[in-house]
């Protein structure tokens, strides 16, 4: 695993932290619980992309 991958993933904790609680104290709690789960599913979507990178070497490691 790379540090530039913990590196994005912390960049997009941040951000989405920064964002929650900058519109939880407008008012707006349904935006913020939105940014949240968009952030959650940018950050999976990137975690699903290095788990199939791993399964295709493993494949190609065993000549799968």
């Amino acid at each position: 695993m790379e540090v530039d991958l913990i590196f994005k993933i912390a960049a997009v904790g941040i951000l989405v932290a920064v964002l929650n609680i900058l519109l939880s104290r407008s008012g707006r709690d349904e935006q913020a619980l939105m940014t949240t789960i968009a952030g959650l599913i940018v950050v999976l979507m990137v975690i699903v992309r290095e788990i199939s990178g791993l399964f295709d070497l493993i494949k190609s490691l065993f000549g799968l």
